[in-house]
């Protein structure tokens, strides 16, 4: 298996596999395990450390959005909270997003579900300013997953910037690699340009 066949196999199998619970389901462990180890192998010549997982859902329900993340543990070890690359599998077409994404959770919990949207919307425009640099080579400004509900919602509304693949894209493994390369550089740019920490409105830090 190979990162492109890895993300090819959720995209194309997850939409059936809903309709099984998913404990036991082979493409539950493709999402946990064997996706995972292939986007590690991806990594392996940037220099890390980087934290991999992958989530069909929890417990005897499937996500409405399955994800693929990539976390750098100095900023975040979780998709609740911080900032991270993931891949994002939408409902409503055969196609994988790449995200530099914002934690959810965390705004949901900070600012509620009503105005963690506009919330995420409006850090996610200033961060992409700060790496403005890398709009051409990740140039998605916006995501749709096709899902209705908080969570779904919640990780349109947190996308900074990133790109999107069709499946026939899934073939180019060189391509997904130096994409995958440009995203972390991306990530480690927010990193150093301040993260999360966003001038106040009143002009102070």
């Amino acid at each position: 298996m190979s990162l492109g066949h890895a993300l090819r196999r959720i995209i194309e199998e997850y939409p059936l596999a809903r309709l099984d619970p998913p404990a036991g389901h082979p493409l539950a462990s493709v999402i946990r395990k064997g996706a995972p180890e292939e986007l590690r192998a991806a990594l392996a010549p940037i220099d890390g450390p980087f934290l991999v997982k992958g989530s069909p859902g929890r417990g005897s329900h499937w996500a409405a959005i399955p994800w693929l993340a990539v976390f750098d543990p100095a900023i975040t070890t979780s998709a609740t909270r911080g900032y991270y690359l993931v891949y994002l599998f939408p409902a409503h077409r055969e196609a994988v997003h790449l995200s530099l994404a914002q934690g959810t959770v965390a705004a949901i919990r900070n600012h509620g579900p009503a105005a963690a949207g506009a919330h995420l919307r409006a850090s996610g425009a200033a961060l992409k300013a700060r790496i403005s640099d890398f709009a051409d080579a990740l140039p998605n400004a916006t995501i749709a997953l096709g899902s209705a509900g908080e969570l779904p919602e919640g990780y349109e509304a947190a996308h900074i910037l990133g790109l999107t693949y069709d499946l026939p894209d899934l073939g180019d493994e060189r391509r997904l690699h130096r994409d995958l390369a440009v995203a972390v550089a991306a990530y480690r740019a927010l990193k150093a340009r301040g993260g999360l920490d966003l001038p106040r409105s009143d002009g102070t830090a």
